[in-house]
């Protein structure tokens, strides 16, 4: 009735026409507004704060600092380690950190309160780099060696599996910090209650993270803290923990005057101060045979976390366990480190920690097809995993491994054997430059598998709650923890809702997220979603069936057990006998005075990982996905241009295809950005010198190829309907078949991404410097 089905989003309409309400358009009496004064520097000592209250007074304005916290707060934002203050009161450990607080009747009031604001420092040693900061000397910013989490993958013998290889390969690569460049920017505003409690509207990812904060920050018991997310433009990762912060503060300074505070950051105030991708450092070595055997795989990951851990013990986990790839390899070893540097705080991006180590590694599947001759899709053909296989971590996957359909579908419909040509020498190249040929066309590929869900590393929170609530006009409204954040949510949870309980999808509607209406569902991040949600909502509506069909069964004198809903009726299964709408059942229940609410709950199917092994059951079920590009590079100015993107995606069920080829079209554009365009750089300080969209690019609508979304539906059989989730891995293979299109097209390598026409040019000349010699 309603699932599978390419029905219009609940919030298009709202979203086009203006009127759906983001943060920014919410207004309080009397609300004032929030401002910070935030630390110069990547690294010092405070040495005193000093602040003129007199002047401060005859403005209105309010001052907080960590030591005007509430006596029962705690100066603290917990994610997963406690090392992150609200403000910062004896070190500053990035620039941009925050220190004091201003609060206002206006911003132009707070901005003129400022130079009233005098913060003394004492500047320290920084160190920017992972891998210059693990292990250092002398800068400790996280315990002794900087480092904040490790995890390893660990498979048969390493150093047996090289010894047996006929070729390896060795590379060290790096990757960026890429910027969320979310519609809208951070924001919240707190709202007191009176009685001790405090209500926080924003736009945010993860409303229970934000309540746990705001209610240590102030003192509060968890039950005094609301929040409620408000229409939110976008997040991609960076409104997970960032919220804790903005959410806080706002919180705090609300505290401090007793009246609404609205904290909302500008571009430049966002992109400065908020989390990114985590770079990385990523050293590869693989081993293979001269008949095409991948016998070792050896990677070493160095994550650069920035100066607090947030979110990277998390990050770190899946980037450990998706460098070796979606492939069989006897003998690996993967060893990952999260550390600490004076940068801003790095934290959740859509992929989370995978896109890091899915490049280089499939630049060295690439390499090594290369290296014997080998055409690159047969070689991990030959090699991807299949139902029955064991992945280099030792799961058993047992169902729903749909990657080499993903791979026949996408070569097929790239027609990758008649487009792909003979990699270029150097030689030919320059010939082809003084024939005036400047512009040649490449193919690359890459495979790619996801472990949906919070996995093995954060099961703790693999819960989710859901509502769901029949009408007296027979319309239906549920509610759930997770939220939505311009993925489609909404629209795929009411088609599950209306295909449960048989009612027309029109009729289906979802309330905001509001803590105070669900128990802690975690965190709306690692495409969990549509499957905990949904799993959450079938088991309501299993139970409002169950309320339901009791009713229709006393009152038509019925056999409860031979009912069945089929076309929006409640119908007898023996005699196929309609008995009612839907609908009517509903108005049935409330004349009755009959149970018309449930509460539903799901927890995820059990996952463990044993680090100290390297071993170990990671996640749930897993996504597959192939990527195809195809493009043209100037060999003179090393300009690219991408034609075609195919991706086929295994997602095992499409409850809404079209929203779902918005969520693969979205995906691979911004990881073209990651692979083409976007930088985050920083100055030799530590700040963030591309702060705005005029210097950090992505790519636009002009910049966008051809997308071919391919869906394959390999059923999983414990999500609903057989889903698994959609929301990260359009992504995350999409730079690597970029930077191998480009080697097919003019012969060079890339170990450094985003492929900018500097970086292309620079290797096309270091090649032909190579070819001279």
């Amino acid at each position: 009735m309603a699932v599978g089905k390419r029905l219009k989003r609940k919030d298009a309409d709202t979203k086009v026409t203006g009127e759906a309400p983001y943060a920014y358009d919410l207004s309080f009496a009397d609300e004032h507004y929030l401002k910070v004064i935030r630390s110069p520097y990547a690294h010092a000592k405070i040495l005193r704060v000093e602040i003129d209250y007199k002047q401060l007074e005859s403005l209105g304005v309010v001052a907080g600092t960590a030591k005007d916290l509430p006596e029962k707060g705690k100066n603290v934002l917990h994610v997963i380690h406690d090392d992150w203050p609200l403000l910062a009161e004896k070190v500053v450990r990035h620039v941009g950190e925050p220190v004091v607080i201003l609060v206002g009747s206006t911003l132009k009031i707070t901005d003129e309160a400022s130079k009233y604001v005098s913060i003394k420092y004492e500047v320290l040693p920084a160190v920017f780099d992972p891998v210059e900061a693990k292990d250092h000397p002398s800068i400790h910013i996280f315990e002794e060696n900087n480092v904040c989490s490790y995890w390893q993958q660990k498979n048969g013998d390493i150093e047996k599996g090289f010894s047996e290889s006929d070729i390896i390969i060795e590379n060290e690569y790096r990757t960026p910090a890429q910027e969320h460049a979310y519609i809208e920017t951070q924001g919240c505003i707190a709202v007191p209650q009176g009685h001790d409690s405090m209500t926080v509207y924003g736009s945010m990812q993860c409303p229970f993270y934000v309540q746990r904060c705001a209610a240590e920050v102030l003192g509060l018991e968890w039950s005094k803290v609301n929040i409620i997310q408000t229409t939110t433009g976008g997040a991609f990762g960076g409104k997970e923990d960032v919220p804790n912060q903005i959410g806080s503060l706002a919180a705090f300074g609300a505290w401090l005057v007793k009246k609404p505070v609205k904290f909302l950051l500008s571009r430049e105030e966002d992109i400065e101060t908020t989390s990114k991708r985590h770079p990385a450092v990523i050293r590869y070595k693989t081993g293979v045979t001269k008949e095409g055997e991948l016998k070792a795989i050896k990677a070493e990951v160095f994550l650069n976390t920035g100066a607090y851990a947030t979110l990277a013990p998390a990050v770190l986990y899946r980037a450990a366990l998706h460098a070796a790839g979606p492939y069989r390899c006897e003998n690996v070893d993967v060893q990952a480190y999260a550390v600490t540097t004076n940068l801003v705080p790095f934290g959740a991006f859509r992929g989370f920690g995978s896109p890091q180590v899915i490049f280089p590694g499939e630049e060295q599947m690439d390499r090594a097809a290369e290296s014997i001759g080998m055409d690159p899709s047969d070689f991990r053909e030959r090699h991807i995993l299949k139902v029955g296989d064991k992945t280099t971590f030792g799961q058993i996957l047992d169902q729903s491994v749909g990657l080499e359909e993903t791979l026949h579908k996408a070569r097929e419909q790239s027609n990758w054997y008649k487009r792909r040509k003979p990699t270029p020498t150097i030689a030919e190249v320059l010939e082809d430059q003084k024939k005036g040929k400047y512009r040649r066309k490449g193919i690359g590929i890459a495979t790619i598998f996801y472990g949906c869900f919070l996995g093995a590393a954060g099961k703790i929170m693999s819960r989710s709650g859901a509502y769901v609530q029949v009408e007296p006009d027979g319309s239906v409204r549920f509610a759930v923890g997770t939220t939505e954040m311009g993925q489609g949510m909404i629209t795929v949870l009411s088609q599950i809702v209306a295909e449960e309980l048989g009612i027309e999808y029109e009729k289906v509607h979802m309330t905001p997220v509001d803590t105070s209406r669900v128990p802690d569902s975690g965190p709306t991040v690692a495409s969990r979603a549509t499957i905990m949600s949904g799993r959450a909502l079938q088991d309501a509506c299993e139970k409002l069936r169950a309320l339901i069909y009791d009713k229709v069964a006393l009152k038509y004198e019925l056999d409860i057990t031979n009912l069945e809903i089929k076309g929006y009726q409640i119908q007898e299964i023996t005699s196929q006998k309609k008995i009612l709408s839907v609908s009517d059942a509903i108005k049935l229940v409330y004349q009755e005075r009959g149970q018309v609410a449930v509460a539903g709950w799901d927890v995820a199917p059990p996952t463990h990982y044993d680090n100290e092994k390297g071993q170990g059951d990671a996640y749930s079920a897993y996504a597959w996905c192939t990527n195809i590009i195809e493009v043209e590079v100037d060999s003179q100015i090393g300009t690219v241009d991408i034609l075609n993107i195919w991706a086929a995606h295994d997602v095992g069920k499409a409850i809404n295809p079209q929203t779902l080829e918005g969520q693969i079209e979205g995906g691979s554009l911004q990881g073209l950005g990651y692979g083409r365009y976007e930088e985050i750089v920083f100055t030799p300080e530590g700040r963030v010198l591309s702060n705005n969209l005029g210097t950090y690019l992505i790519p636009t609508t002009k910049e966008t190829p051809n997308i071919h979304s391919i869906i394959v539906e390999d059923p999983w059989s414990d999500g609903p309907y057989g889903a698994k989730g959609i929301g990260e891995q359009p992504l995350m293979g999409i730079a690597p078949a970029l930077t191998n299109a480009i080697a097919n097209a003019v012969g060079i390598r890339l170990n450094t991404i985003p492929a900018t026409p500097e970086r292309v040019w620079a290797a096309i000349q270091e090649k032909i410097m190579e070819e001279v010699k």
